[in-house]
């Protein structure tokens, strides 16, 4: 019985670590989307990142607008930052 709490725990930490690693590798990919040459791949990270509010896609999301020229874009992109800072503050 005491062995079987010890793999339940184990196996609980392990999923948890698995889960942050995907993460982590699924915000690298989108992020660099994000500054992709073709619009519908940096829309569809705008979209991955407005689901992620956080300081860290407000700052890659900062960086964005400086470099974005497509309009369209630019005004999703500053929705979304004005909403997660409201959301963070």
């Amino acid at each position: 019985m005491r062995h079987r709490g010890l793999y339940l725990a184990a196996a609980t930490a392990a999923g948890f670590l698995a889960g942050a690693a995907l993460a982590q590798r699924s915000m690298g990919k989108w992020r660099s989307a994000l500054f992709s040459g073709r619009p519908l791949r940096r829309l569809a990270a705008l979209g991955y990142l407005s689901g992620h509010p956080g300081v860290e896609s407000v700052q890659v999301l900062r960086d964005y607008l400086a470099w974005e020229e497509h309009p369209a874009l630019r005004r999703r992109a500053e929705s979304i930052v004005r909403r997660m800072e409201a959301q963070l503050s």
